[in-house]
């Protein structure tokens, strides 16, 4: 099988990688920089392995960090590192999940690409003993529990083990609607503690197959290199980037005005931006739930949610997380398509209701592809 084990050389490409794809969120990746450097100082190599090459008949289960990015900065990665070392909350609740299916874990895919909530996922692989596959739910971040490629594609994201900071466990046997696990889960990491972990979408390696966005982890990772390359040679990062995703440059502004708000776990943020550049004269906002969900431009929408709007740094293509942001910063938006799975999933029944524009205030819109919109 061709496993790949990373190695210190690689924290650096993917955790930019990591940074971009997370389209806002997905957690710093000073918090996965910290863990990766963690896994090395305990002689912990993560692998991952490409999703074709593993057993149909694995068990395959999802998972990653729940809680405040603001609860994590007040922690600070020494502290929450060395917390890990003692009682590592993922590890703790992925054993309750094999308690709850009677069966041994083979791997683990995870929720969603970004600069924690990866390298997280890396750190249980070698914590436990397995690759992780390359691959996620999504090629991007999210906020909430049911936006993935999963719920489209036959897999229930119950049972659902919640842990909490304290060490309550809670598990959600089963839900009558897709929203009802996740608005549980930020009720149940609000009240213990600010942070957490949770277990979900137990699936056979056959539905993985079907299911899950493949190899966004590497992508990631050569995504990383190229940007780096990019900005060493003195070509532009943000192009380089465009191109490796097979993107577009939609849009590149100065914030001239922030609306902000931090409400049961998720960071709201709308963001107008003047235009500069190629876009001198107009105008364009960003709706924001910890990640991007949508990009309008002279009040018409331009890119929606699970579509992806990359949020970076003009001059190095750096991934900008949502939580930064601040009046008169200069922001440069690429767009880039969502994986097929995705969109399968999007236009389910189960998931015109996981990934309704309802979660993020916008009951007027439904989603359509971003190459539908130019």
């Amino acid at each position: 099988m061709a496993i790949y084990t990373f190695t210190p050389d690689d924290i650096e490409p993917l955790l930019e990688g990591l940074a971009i794809l997370g389209t806002g969120g997905g957690g710093s990746p000073e918090w996965g920089k910290a863990i990766m450097h963690n896994e090395f100082a305990h002689n912990r190599y993560p692998q991952i392995i490409p999703l074709d090459e593993i057993s149909d008949t694995a068990m395959v289960v999802s998972g990653g960090i729940m809680g405040s990015v603001k609860k994590l900065e007040e922690f600070g990665t020494e502290a929450i590192m060395a917390h890990w070392e003692e009682r590592f909350e993922l590890g703790e609740v992925t054993k309750v999940m094999e308690g709850i299916l009677g069966k041994t874990i083979h791997h683990m895919v995870p929720f969603e690409m970004g600069g924690l909530n990866t390298p997280v996922v890396l750190s249980l692989g070698a914590r436990m003993g397995f690759p992780i596959i390359d691959g996620d739910a999504l090629g991007r971040s999210a906020p909430e529990t049911q936006m993935t490629s999963f719920i489209g594609h036959g897999v229930s994201l119950t049972p659902m083990p919640l842990i909490d900071y304290y060490g309550n466990v809670v598990i959600v046997q089963d839900a009558i609607n897709a929203t009802y696990p996740d608005q549980l889960g930020r009720w149940v990491v609000t009240n213990g503690g600010g942070l957490g972990a949770n277990n979900h979408y137990p699936m056979t390696g056959r539905q993985a197959k079907q299911a899950v966005v493949p190899g966004t982890i590497s992508t990631a990772l050569r995504l990383g290199r190229e940007v780096l390359a990019a900005r060493a040679s003195r070509r532009d990062p943000v192009s380089a980037a465009a191109l490796q995703l097979r993107g577009k440059k939609l849009f590149a502004g100065e914030i001239t005005h922030l609306k902000e708000e931090e409400s049961l776990g998720f960071y709201f943020t709308t963001a107008t931006l003047a235009g500069i550049g190629p876009y001198e004269g107009q105008s364009a906002q960003l709706t924001i739930k910890n990640e991007t969900m949508l990009l309008e431009i002279g009040r018409r929408a331009r890119a929606i949610f699970p579509d992806l709007v990359l949020l970076l740094e003009p001059g190095t293509a750096r991934g900008i997380m949502s939580v930064e942001l601040r009046m008169g910063w200069r922001v440069e938006l690429v767009g880039v398509p969502c994986h097929p799975r995705l969109r399968t999933s999007a236009r389910s029944e189960l998931g015109k209701e996981a990934f309704s524009p309802t979660r993020y205030g916008r009951p007027d819109l439904s989603y359509q592809p971003i190459e539908e919109l130019e």
